[in-house]
Order: structure tokens, then sequence, then C-alpha cells
């Protein structure tokens, strides 16, 4: 089968050309045509605050930056769920929101 199809595209090299510049055309079409939303973004809407404190020990951040913060972000309207992460001088505060909420 494989070598009967070879045979063929041998001799009819003008009529495989024409399909392939077919198919590269069509693909750049279809590609410039594709709309942005194509794979929608089905992750929650969140923030990331992300502080830094340099030199500090994560007791200190915890202390002095991240409960601070997170008690603050837990008033935001809308906001579900609110997670603090401290380490040696950076602070993390992730505050996730309903579905729907616009940023």
């Amino acid at each position: 089968m494989i070598p009967r199809l070879i045979a063929w595209s041998a001799r009819n090299l003008l009529l495989v050309l024409f399909g392939a510049g077919f198919a590269t055309a069509a693909g750049i079409y279809a590609l410039a045509h594709l709309p942005l939303d194509a794979i929608p973004d089905l992750s929650d809407t969140q923030v990331i605050v992300y502080t830094e404190y340099p030199g500090q020990a994560p007791q200190v951040i915890e202390d002095q930056v991240t409960y601070p913060l997170t008690t603050a972000m837990l008033t935001v309207p809308r906001s579900k769920v609110v997670r603090g992460f401290s380490f040696f001088g950076v602070s993390f505060v992730y505050v996730i929101f309903e579905d729907g909420t616009d940023i």
C-alpha cells in the first residue's frame, strides 16, 4: 500500500504540491481567524499580595505583615478564601474570590 502511494505521489508531483500548498494556506487562515478565547480560563479569581521584609524571620513577618494583611483582606467584598504564608524575608497572601467577581 505505501509503495503504491509513494509511486503515485512521484508520478503526480504537481498535484501533491498543490495539495500541500492548499493545506498550508488553510492552516494559516485558520490560525489567523482563531478567537483568543479558544481555551477559557477555568481557574478561580484570585489576587496574590506579595510583600518583602528583608532579613526578618518568618515569625516576625507573620506577626507584623502576614496576619494584619490577612485580617484586612477578610473584609474585602466577595472574598471567599484568604490564605497567608510567611517565609524568610517574604510574605504571600492569597485572596480567592467568588465566581463572577471582576478584579
